[in-house]
């Protein structure tokens, strides 16, 4: 199948329903891949990722799935945990300010040291919803839009950091 064919394949996943496991090659993949299901959640997204990546999350279409969430959800919750936060901060600016404007629903944080060896990337969304990246560095993973158990043991190893780990400067809101 060519590239355009399985972008388009990407198009009828439902979050929550559809059982296939994707592939992802690319960056061009994984952006798509993290479109669709961002367009399609209704509560929770935790991001676990070394730097954010500024390919995927920067675009307007993710920022716009992120702020719509958010506006149309008033308990809706966004997480992430950063291990680099400096060089988020650096690499994902409009990132940083939709979560400095929308402080009660979206939070970033930095991992505590003891989980900074862990150079994987993941993306859960509404607890069903899971992209996976063996490496944060490199876009090669895989999407499942209904993988409640692989989900569940992300979220508990992202809960399991989250409560120990703290905001940083780089990640906070500015008071001016």
């Amino acid at each position: 199948m060519d590239k355009q064919g399985k972008l388009q394949r990407f198009v009828a996943l439902r979050l929550g329903l559809s059982d296939i496991r994707i592939d992802l090659e690319d960056g061009r993949e994984l952006a798509h891949a993290t479109r669709l299901m961002l367009e399609q959640a209704q509560n929770q997204v935790d991001i676990f990722s070394r730097q954010l990546d500024p390919v995927v999350l920067e675009r307007r279409e993710m920022l716009a799935a992120l702020r719509e969430l958010c506006t149309r959800n008033p308990r809706a919750r966004v997480r992430a945990l950063v291990q680099q936060p400096a060089e988020a901060a650096r690499r994902c600016p409009r990132l940083l300010e939709l979560a400095r404007r929308l402080d009660s629903l979206i939070e970033l944080r930095q991992p505590h040291p003891d989980y900074r060896h862990c150079n994987e990337a993941f993306m859960i969304v509404d607890g069903t919803g899971l992209i996976e990246r063996g490496f944060s560095d490199r876009p090669q993973g895989s999407a499942s839009f209904n993988a409640p158990t692989a989900a569940r043991r992300r979220a508990e190893f992202f809960t399991e950091v989250w409560e120990r780990s703290e905001t940083h400067p780089e990640l906070r809101r500015l008071h001016l």
